[in-house]
């Protein structure tokens, strides 16, 4: 008994402080997250060829382990063109004037935050514009552009329900985002698939 009681104060010994260190370290991830992904936007009222491409960042602070405040901006810059034939599908990728920029902000409920897997849930609020630069090079220069023209004729209400999942290797991690963006013009309310893809980093 008393051999059956020192092994168990020894494993105790051992395994507390790795424990104790395990939880020091996920804490240490609580604070929040950046990422950038990249956006598929389908436009609506919706056309064969409304499919827009783009990229985006984000960034998210919690306030709770279950609840983080997140912002995030994307830019499409280019329009997918997916043709289906007998022989199977075509994919083909064209810059466009129409560069949508989207910018959200709102909460994300997240789930099963001790794991490496996560799912979570988003509602959130903020605008989408409809820039047009017919410039051919996608560069600093027209994205800056483009949201120097945020607040105009362009510029409409947009709400944004989804959800998704990450998972995460210590601090590094992919994040799968699906959505409804929905936008307002005039009155009328306008659904949009959005699907975002990306690597993530928690701090």
């Amino acid at each position: 008994m008393k051999r059956i009681s020192t092994i168990v104060g020894l494993a105790l010994f051992l395994v507390l402080p790795s424990w104790a260190l395990a939880q020091q370290s996920t804490h240490s991830l609580d604070h929040g997250e950046v990422g950038i992904y990249a956006d598929y936007f389908r436009f609506a009222p919706s056309h064969a060829s409304d499919n827009y491409v783009g990229v985006g960042a984000r960034v998210a602070f919690n306030v709770h382990p279950n609840v983080a405040l997140e912002a995030e901006m994307n830019y499409d810059f280019a329009r997918n063109f997916t043709t289906t034939t007998t022989n199977g599908a075509t994919t083909t990728f064209v810059k466009t004037s129409v560069r949508p920029i989207t910018g959200l902000f709102g909460p994300k409920f997240q789930f099963g935050t001790s794991g490496p897997i996560r799912a979570f849930l988003t509602g959130k609020v903020g605008f989408i514009d409809y820039t047009t630069n017919n410039t051919g090079v996608v560069s600093g220069g027209t994205f800056t552009s483009g949201v120097s023209g945020v607040g105009g004729a362009g510029t409409h209400l947009a709400l944004y329900p989804g959800g998704g999942l990450e998972a995460f290797i210590g601090p590094i991690g992919l994040r799968l985002d699906a959505g409804d963006e929905v936008y307002v013009i005039n009155g009328n309310t306008f659904n949009n698939l959005r699907v975002t893809f990306g690597p993530h980093i928690r701090f």
